[in-house]
């Protein structure tokens, strides 16, 4: 899973879509350290502070996604930080 950490260590303030973005910009970057992309995530799962962000929050996960999306559980829950959002990707990646 992956946290709105910046590349500096610190937690990115602002609102869930400003959190959702840094989210995915550092799924983004995870995947790509195994030779992955956003085309290859099959499932996510997407822990929400708040159920009424849903929209802010699916309107920026709808830009990294615009293919196919990948399947998605998305649920409002008490998360561990002081943040927004937390998401969990699963990627599949065949050998070539």
């Amino acid at each position: 899973g992956q946290v709105p950490v910046q590349p500096d260590g610190t937690m990115a303030g602002g609102g869930i879509e400003t959190q959702t973005r840094q989210v995915l910009e550092n799924v983004r970057a995870a995947l790509a350290l195994a030779g992955a992309t956003m085309d290859d995530v099959v499932k996510t799962t997407v822990w929400i502070e708040d159920a009424r962000d849903f929209s802010g929050m699916n309107k920026v996960y709808g830009s990294f996604f615009t293919k196919e999306p990948p399947a998605r559980t998305t649920v409002e829950s008490r998360l561990m930080l002081d943040i927004k959002v937390e998401i969990e990707a699963v990627a599949y990646l065949p050998q070539k």
